[in-house]
């Protein structure tokens, strides 16, 4: 068995989801395809239930022109009156009653149930495409499989419980293909939950860990893992293969040709991951495994965009380690609001954050109590991992440097635009 991811950014319209089908014919194995939904679908639903959570009418007018944005899609690939067609109409309808008639409760637990509906459709179409073409499979609705706890937005699964159900539902043998939604799971109350924004790449990582298989391919738009975001540099490459360990750091530097959380349920079974190009299916991409045999030793460049750089100091020059440290962190994790990079001092703790100005505005008050908090507006994290002098200057040029952390391999850099 192997596990196919389809990401939203390959799948816009009705060509893309052909694509899949001629894909999938190619290969004798089972296969469990995670779908992530169309397009821009999950910002557009992010606008809805921004407009339906103020108050705002308009939010029909939004919805519907989402929605009929996938009936688009269908209309090319299914003939009138197709059972796929059918019920991409009833969960619309659904949808639309719970958004006319539902009491508003809190905006992330809203956000996980009205959000996921863009994954929810994009499956029904891919399923009921591949049957339409013959193929023995099956559509599967992972919030029956992927137990959650309640933090939502960013839930996390419960192992033993979601392997258990994971290995009944997709049972080898039974079928050949079994389509699935990437980034989101459910409670064990049934309530939705969503892994954290573009967290298919992790579903499709999970489900392989759990099923043991073969191998993970993610299918892209571009042809394997370059070492630097070509819209930000020229002269890119192709990196032909990486080690687990480098595809986390890139991950969590803020690359984003793959979720940062997906190489561990990989590196926990050393199941070989594959990023491949969706035009291009025979091209070999970039291989991600525990062992390189060889690798271009060429510069890899990360840049996260809109960062905010914190410094936590002691309002009476008192030492912030120890029982402090500890407690400074804890009011991160209470707000969550994820670090990305801290550098401490004896009297000052440096940290790197996403603006999330909301959640920082509650955390700055908080700690204002008792200290005095500096802050960096607008900046950035520049990575380079297998620096050399000429890949440093390459970057840092028209940036003023903020704060470096440096090692034999990797040295990273919070910069602003001078």
């Amino acid at each position: 068995m192997v596990v196919y991811k389809f990401g939203g950014g390959i799948l816009k319209d009705a060509e893309g989801v052909r694509q899949i089908v001629k894909i999938v014919s190619r290969v004798k194995e089972e296969i469990v395809i995670v779908v992530s939904a169309f397009g821009k679908t999950t910002n557009a639903f992010e606008k809805v239930l921004g407009e339906w959570f103020a108050g705002n009418s308009n939010y029909e007018k939004s919805l519907e022109f989402l929605f009929q944005n996938h009936i688009q899609i269908a209309s090319k690939l299914f003939p009138a009156g197709s059972d796929t067609i059918d019920t991409l109409n009833q969960s619309f309808a659904k949808l639309r009653d719970y958004l006319l008639t539902e009491q508003k409760r809190d905006f992330d637990y809203e956000y996980d149930q009205i959000v996921s509906y863009g994954e929810i459709w994009s499956t029904l179409i891919v399923a009921g495409y591949l049957l339409q073409s013959s193929f023995d499979s099956e559509w599967v609705d992972i919030r029956n499989c992927l137990i959650t706890d309640d933090n939502y937005r960013d839930a996390n699964i419960l192992w033993g419980e979601s392997n258990a159900r994971v290995c009944r539902r997709f049972d080898s043998g039974r079928r050949q293909i079994y389509v699935t939604q990437g980034f989101i799971g459910g409670t064990a109350a049934g309530h939705t939950t969503t892994l954290g924004r573009e967290g298919s790449d992790y579903t499709a990582a999970v489900l392989a860990n759990m099923l043991d298989t073969e191998k993970v391919i993610i299918w892209k738009d571009v042809p394997g893992i370059l070492n630097a975001d070509p819209k930000w540099l020229n002269g890119t490459v192709k990196l032909d293969e990486l080690s687990y360990k480098e595809a986390v750091e890139m991950t969590f530097s803020g690359a984003k040709v793959i979720h940062p959380k997906t190489i561990k349920p990989l590196y926990n079974k050393n199941i070989p991951l594959f990023v491949r190009c969706f035009i291009n299916p025979d091209d070999l991409g970039t291989l991600v495994t525990s062992t390189v045999r060889a690798s271009l030793d060429v510069p890899v460049f990360v840049k996260k965009e809109k960062q905010m750089l914190l410094s936590v100091l002691p309002r009476d020059f008192s030492f912030v380690m120890g029982d402090n440290l500890g407690m400074i962190f804890h009011l991160f994790m209470i707000h969550k609001i994820k670090v990305n990079l801290v550098q401490a001092s004896a009297v000052s703790i440096n940290v790197c954050v996403d603006d999330e100005r909301g959640k920082i505005e509650k955390l700055v008050e908080e700690l204002g109590r008792d200290y005095r908090i500096l802050y960096n507006e607008d900046v950035e994290i520049l990575t380079i991992m297998r620096h050399t002098r000429e890949a440093v200057a390459k970057v840092l040029s028209g940036r003023e440097i903020l704060l470096e952390q440096k090692t034999r391999r990797v040295v990273r850099y919070v910069v602003r635009s001078i």
